[in-house]
């Protein structure tokens, strides 16, 4: 009778210690740039293990999201691919200003399904392909780290007819890996869980800092859980998940 009586107990317990965090746990919506697809599910999983809130996340082009941020998106958190488009939404009173942070740096990528056709800058000054796939330089950063670096090698006008354009970098990466275009600049955070085909990680020196930048969103302002996805986006946990997929942590 009493072990009957203390399991019924224990089962109450539970019920509401479950009901408790039922009602505290939180739906949020976050914006993530496209290169930041894996990374941020993986990060969202482990939020929502150590805390019971659910980060729903929607990936796009840091160019789009920002549009849709502007016309009244219900997006509480914004990681973008760069600093501009969050300073802009700050700028533009979408954002609020002291929550903006550095949380990557990006590494762009030269990247083939063909395991013998990228052998660094070579392969780009061998012309020896028909496509070459990069994200839309006016919508993504990444599309306009890879615009740097072909002027900075001097191919950029000799490869222009060559050059098709995602609308993100995701879209770029995808033209690759359906090899409707031979070889493409992508994130080297798309490549971690992808070892076929040759690649080429782009020297820091041919492009500027990709770096970064996530920003609470006014529509967030009085959200605990979005505030708090941030803290733990700055912690150790997400930051060794960050690492793994090969981008480098700035400075504070």
């Amino acid at each position: 009778m009493f072990a009957h009586s203390l399991l019924r107990a224990c089962l109450a317990a539970f019920a509401l210690a479950g009901a408790a965090l039922s009602a505290e746990a939180a739906q949020f919506n976050v914006a993530v740039a496209a290169n930041f697809t894996e990374p941020a599910r993986e990060i969202a999983a482990a939020f929502r293990a150590r805390t019971g809130h659910e980060a729903v996340l929607s990936f796009g082009s840091s160019a789009q999201l920002l549009a849709q941020i502007s016309q009244e998106a219900p997006f509480q958190v914004f990681l973008s691919a760069d600093q501009e488009r969050p300073a802009k939404a700050v700028q533009d009173r979408l954002a609020i200003a002291d929550s903006r942070f550095t949380y990557a740096v990006g590494k762009l990528a030269l990247w083939s399904r063909d395991p013998a056709l990228v052998n660094g800058d070579a392969t780009l000054k061998s012309g020896r392909f028909d496509k070459l796939a990069i994200a839309n330089p006016a919508a993504a950063p990444y599309g306009a780290a890879a615009i740097e670096t072909m002027k900075a090698l001097g191919v950029f006008e000799a490869l222009q007819p060559r050059i098709v354009q995602g609308s993100s970098i995701a879209q770029a990466y995808a033209f690759v890996d359906t090899r409707n275009a031979e070889l493409g600049f992508v994130s080297l955070s798309q490549l971690a869980n992808t070892p076929e085909g040759s690649r080429w990680i782009v020297p820091q020196a041919l492009y500027n800092p990709i770096r970064q930048d996530a920003v609470l969103l006014a529509k967030g302002r009085d959200s605990e859980a979005a505030r708090n996805f941030l803290d733990f986006l700055k912690g150790p946990e997400a930051r060794d998940v960050i690492r793994r997929f090969g981008y480098e942590i700035a400075a504070p």
